[in-house]
């Protein structure tokens, strides 16, 4: 069982930053994909950023390329989301999850599927003002 622990959220204003973290229980953390998620009121949960397992690999859509940097550090079994130049449409609860076969399902990309993670955190509120 892996448990996830997001922190970091909060109220910020247009064109702030903010640095979310995650934190995973267990020895097996750098053998996982990792995914930040969010979900916004009245909407389904969309994938924001996605690691391979070794770090070597990042991938965002398309809406926060250049604004948000998803990076982990296995030694200390972390992944982290660095928000920069938030928006207004960037408010949501933000989940970190674990895709615990992604390493042999894809060589080369992470999945953008909610459906293919396993372990999934509480959640973090992020809330951008304008």
């Amino acid at each position: 069982q892996v448990q996830l622990v997001e922190s970091g959220g909060g109220l910020v204003q247009a064109g702030g930053s903010l640095r979310l973290s995650c934190a995973a229980s267990g020895r097996t953390f750098n053998t996982y994909d990792m995914g930040w998620f969010r979900q916004a009121p009245g909407k389904e949960r969309e994938f924001v950023a996605g690691i391979k397992w070794s770090g070597g690999s990042t991938y965002y859509v398309d809406s926060v390329k250049g604004r948000f940097t998803i990076s982990r550090d296995n030694a200390k079994n972390t992944v982290y989301l660095q928000m920069n130049s938030l928006k207004p449409e960037d408010t949501a609860v933000y989940y970190c999850a674990a895709d615990v076969d992604g390493r042999v399902r894809y060589s080369y990309i992470v999945s953008k599927s909610s459906r293919e993670y396993d372990y999934w955190g509480q959640g973090t509120q992020v809330t951008v003002s304008s």
